[in-house]
């Protein structure tokens, strides 16, 4: 199947700032829950801010999210996935470093259903006004050109915010939720789990292209097709 560098140039500007806000947040959320629980190496590091070059891993956001739209352009699987560098944390300046860890690590998911629902709710404001504009004079014209873009990369965003926080909370480390899991499980079942993570990547890889358990198709697509269609207003038949 041949590629149409038109429409994967359409695609990029769509999704693009949609990937660069939830990346963005999700790591500057992981790192604001650090400094409020007693770590400020985040912000010494000046990885609090919302600007994205803070946040950029050339590998992570840019290539393999670049790469991953080609192949669903290509073959029509539309699974984009991506990384930014993650917030430094040094658990020993918390109070508690097992469970402050696992608070740290769930802010990042809990922010991009945040901005999930966000996104929603503003897609669902301007398809209802998209209709009510006047597009017969020039000025409608111009407001619904811009409002139509906008309202595709909200909905992008509901959908890769969504598939961010979801994937995340799958119970292996370096993930979110396997950081979860280390934090609340007690320690001789804690121990085992946390040196998984070295290899933590390659099982992730094998369970994204290979599925040998059906783990992703029997729960975790479901989960992110539920809340996606949720937020979005669209229940399936």
């Amino acid at each position: 199947m041949d590629i149409d560098i038109s429409q994967l140039m359409q695609n990029i500007s769509i999704m693009a700032l949609p990937i660069l806000f939830a990346i963005t947040l999700h790591e500057a959320a992981h790192g604001w829950m650090a400094d409020r629980l007693g770590d400020p190496t985040a912000r010494h590091l000046g990885r609090l801010t919302l600007n994205p070059i803070a946040h950029i891993d050339m590998i992570g956001t840019i290539l393999i999210p670049l790469f991953m739209l080609y192949y669903a352009i290509k073959t029509g699987n539309w699974f984009i996935f991506g990384y930014a560098k993650p917030v430094p944390v040094n658990s020993m300046n918390f109070k508690n470093p097992k469970k402050d860890m696992a608070i740290v690590a769930v802010a990042g998911p809990v922010i991009n259903i945040i901005l999930a629902i966000i996104s929603g709710i503003i897609l669902h404001i301007i398809i209802f006004l998209i209709p009510m504009i006047n597009i017969n004079n020039q000025a409608g014209s111009i407001l619904t050109t811009i409002l139509v873009p906008v309202a595709l990369m909200l909905k992008w965003s509901v959908r890769l915010n969504v598939l961010l926080a979801v994937f995340n909370m799958i119970p292996i480390p370096p993930l979110d939720g396997g950081r979860v899991i280390v934090g609340i499980l007690p320690e001789h079942l804690s121990e085992p789990v946390s040196r998984i993570e070295p290899y933590g990547i390659f099982i992730l890889m094998g369970l994204l292209f290979l599925d040998p358990f059906h783990t992703l198709s029997r729960i975790m697509w479901p989960v992110i097709s539920l809340l996606t269609n949720i937020i979005l207003g669209i229940w399936p038949m």
